[in-house]
């Protein structure tokens, strides 16, 4: 078995690749496409008509001796909680790069996902090789400038073209696969269909096998080729570099390993995380999908690879719920991912995250859209089930029987920080519980989405305007909401005051049970240095304990007697809402002196006396900086209109840091990894990325890229504005560079949008 997510930047083919996937599989006979909207893991409405993926779909898949259960992810940054939950319960993941466009922004978003999570094995796949302009070079190369990983080991060498001519003319293409591992040559004919031959072991019949034209550049390419691959993996194993030293000093020598020889040694350092697998192909010729599964089946981690997920001695069930849907037919359907034990229909199972007793009454299996109800999720299994009222993303469930010590929670699933909201208008004061019901209904689907009443007024945070969109959307279709969303604005944040004050007095007082009780907490507050790290569960804060241990987040806790979780939920209600401005507070260091309450009075007492006399602390130090969201952007346009693009970008406050001609140069070469040791294929593996001239003598013009960075409120049109300045051809992605403090005069501007100046 193996759990994997197939993770990428938007467009980079995912999706493609997935139903390709199951063609080989045979779970489909004919392929969907996403330009159609006739995907199978892509069978949202919202997905279907945008030709993007929004929702991460799950599909068990068969081939050979392994089960894959294949989690599809979205590329698009506005949908990061779909690849957060997925990256929390797989092994091992495919990461696609668009070999024309090299590591993008969410490329390295994903990335650092999946290490925030501990995902062991991951392969590197270099996609769309067919498309003008695709270099196996150039983005092998962006891995390093980008520090994906500083030990990419290439498993396959595409094959451009078997006429030798088209290497000549640039011709784009990929028609074969030369397997470096298991040494043969993969062959794909134009419908698809594919054949495998075994490469001969000695140098000189090469040539003469007729895979190969006599003259084709690839051949005398081969043998370094796989020497290189050979002498990486020796390094991570002494038996394997002993096994290489004993071959003959013969130019064939290294072609005659076996492959049971090689798989090991390969499987263990990618296990380890020593090496990056990478291979190459084109999802939408379904070139190279049968070569990336088997790879997927001999390299990625099982559940019982992963020693530190494993508890199969552990007898009870333990499950992890990584995504809540809701469905008009089956109710709430949550997605789990079994840690131990077996999971039988109608078993009762404790929620030990919130303390509450559920019962799984149906079991499916789920083909995207497709359900099959079956009897048990074994050991290892991702699968859905129905009958959970109270669970959410990221609690654990385990059995009532055989509990002990282990049934403690697993480690949480963590939303990313929101930095858009938009106001909520019901159509008529009767709609306004209805839709705040849809609401509730739809975070538990969406951890992402956070709702709040501010001044009366509804508002709902999102990770940015498409995200909103599609929110806005689903109320009204999945829960039949009447309401409208106002004007998008982005998520500001107030830093903490200046002025080293403390108020006079650190006591509450508080009726409970008809008798007066008083409760004191002492706080000690500062602004986080520069380079001093937040907390994303505290919105950047820094909340600590008393001992100067991080203080876990109010969703942290499962034990209601425990004092520090009245403490904390305290805090993070006084941090949601400033007393100077009504926003959040961020960039904020909060250290807990010291609380005292009544041993007679109940716990619950420390939650409102903190969140009181925080308040009061905050008060007193006066207003801080203000501070907005920024974005990372990259725009690529032709050179005509380079200079009016940067110019729109400086004017509405972005700061240009670079000019990068080809994706390998993105990054500060003295921040990349080293290319030594590591083996760089020669720039005419793809032709068409070589110099060429057109017809005209003139070279082809290629677009340039531009990268910055800018505040999101001013960006917030840049689709419509970029369309004008470049006549509808210039292309841009963007991700979030986290919060800056602003200037004196932007700061008036945000207060008076806010209604505070």
């Amino acid at each position: 078995m193996r759990n994997m997510a197939i993770c990428a930047h938007i467009d980079s083919g995912k999706t493609t690749l997935t139903e390709s996937i199951l063609l080989k599989s045979s779970f489909i006979s004919t392929p969907g496409t996403v330009d159609t909207g006739s995907t199978t893991t892509d069978f949202l409405p919202a997905e279907r008509e945008r030709g993007i993926t929004i929702q991460s779909a799950s599909i068990p898949v068969k081939w050979k001796d392994w089960m894959f259960n294949l989690i599809d992810t979205p590329g698009h940054a506005d949908f990061g909680m779909e690849v957060e939950s997925a990256s929390r319960v797989v092994d091992g993941a495919v990461v696609l790069i668009d070999s024309v466009e090299g590591v993008e922004a969410q490329t390295k978003g994903v990335w650092q996902q999946l290490d925030r999570y501990g995902v062991p094995s991951r392969i590197l796949v270099l996609n769309k090789l067919d498309r003008p302009g695709a270099s196996f070079h150039s983005s092998l190369l962006s891995t390093l400038a980008h520090r994906i990983h500083p030990k990419p080991v290439t498993l396959a060498l595409p094959v451009a073209s078997f006429e030798v001519q088209d290497y000549s003319r640039g011709e784009p293409g990929i028609q074969g696969i030369v397997d470096l591992v298991k040494w043969e040559l993969w062959r794909w004919s134009p419908d698809g269909s594919s054949s495998r031959h075994a490469l001969p072991t000695n140098v000189e019949e090469i040539g003469e096998s007729g895979l190969l034209p006599p003259s084709h550049p690839l051949i005398s390419h081969l043998v370094p080729a796989r020497t290189a691959l050979l002498e990486s993996l020796a390094m991570f194993s002494n038996d394997f570099m002993e096994h290489l030293l004993e071959l003959p000093a013969h130019p064939s020598a290294y072609l005659t390993v076996a492959t049971p020889q090689v798989m090991p040694t390969l499987r263990s350092a990618t296990l380890n995380s020593d090496i990056l697998p990478v291979l190459c192909g084109s999802a939408v010729g379904h070139i190279g999908t049968e070569m990336i599964m088997d790879y997927v089946g001999e390299l990625l981690a099982s559940p019982l690879d992963v020693s530190d997920k494993m508890h199969i001695s552990v007898p009870s069930v333990r499950l992890l719920a990584w995504k809540v849907s809701w469905d008009k037919k089956r109710g709430w359907m949550t997605f789990v991912r079994v840690y131990s034990g077996k999971l039988t229909q109608q078993s009762v199972l404790i929620n030990s995250t919130r303390g509450v007793k559920e019962r799984a009454s149906k079991l499916l299996l789920l083909y995207a859209s497709e359900a099959e109800e079956v009897e048990e999720l074994p050991f290892g299994s991702v699968g859905v089930v129905l009958g959970l009222k109270h669970t959410r993303t990221g609690d654990t469930l385990v059995s009532t029987q055989g509990r002990s010590k282990d049934s403690s929670p697993f480690l949480g699933i963590t939303p990313p920080p929101t930095v858009m909201s938009a106001s909520v208008i019901p159509q008529s004061h009767a709609d306004l519980e209805p839709v705040e019901e849809a609401l509730n209904s739809l975070m538990r689907t969406d951890p992402s989405v956070r709702v709040e009443t501010n001044e009366g007024q509804l508002l709902v945070h999102g990770l940015g305007a498409l995200h909103l969109e599609i929110v806005e959307g689903r109320l009204k279709d999945e829960w039949k909401a009447k309401c409208e969303f106002g004007p998008r604005r982005v998520a500001y944040r107030e830093s903490i005051g200046l002025q080293e004050t403390t108020p006079s007095s650190t006591d509450w007082a508080a009726n409970v049970g008809g008798r007066n009780v008083t409760a004191s907490v002492t706080f000690s507050l500062r602004p986080l240095l520069d380079d001093e790290a937040g907390d994303v569960t505290w919105d950047d804060n820094l909340v600590l304990r008393d001992d100067g241990q991080p203080l876990p987040s109010p969703e942290a806790f499962h034990d209601d007697q425990d004092p520090w979780a009245h403490l904390s939920r305290g805090i993070a209600s006084t941090l949601s809402s400033s007393p100077h401005t009504s926003l959040p507070l961020s960039r904020t260091c909060i250290e807990v002196a010291t609380f005292h309450a009544p041993p007679d009075a109940p716990p619950s007492i420390l939650s409102g006396a903190s969140a009181f006399i925080l308040r009061k602390y905050i008060k007193k130090r006066g207003r801080g900086p203000l501070m907005e969201p920024f974005i990372r952007i990259r725009v690529s346009v032709g050179s005509d209109v380079l200079g009016k693009v940067m110019k729109d970008i400086v004017e509405h406050g972005g700061e240009i840091f670079d000019l990068a001609e080809s994706s390998s140069s993105d990054e500060n070469p003295s921040t990349s990894f080293s290319q030594e040791g590591v083996y760089v294929p020669p720039k005419w593996l793809s032709p068409s990325t070589m110099s060429s001239p057109s017809e005209d003598g003139q070279a082809i013009r290629v677009k340039r890229p531009v990268h910055a960075v800018a505040p999101l409120s001013q960006m917030l049109d840049y689709s419509t504005r970029l369309r004008a300045l470049s006549g509808g051809h210039g292309q841009f992605d963007m991700v979030a560079a986290g919060f800056r403090i602003v200037h004196a005069v932007r700061e008036a501007e945000i207060l008076r949008e806010i209604g505070r100046a």
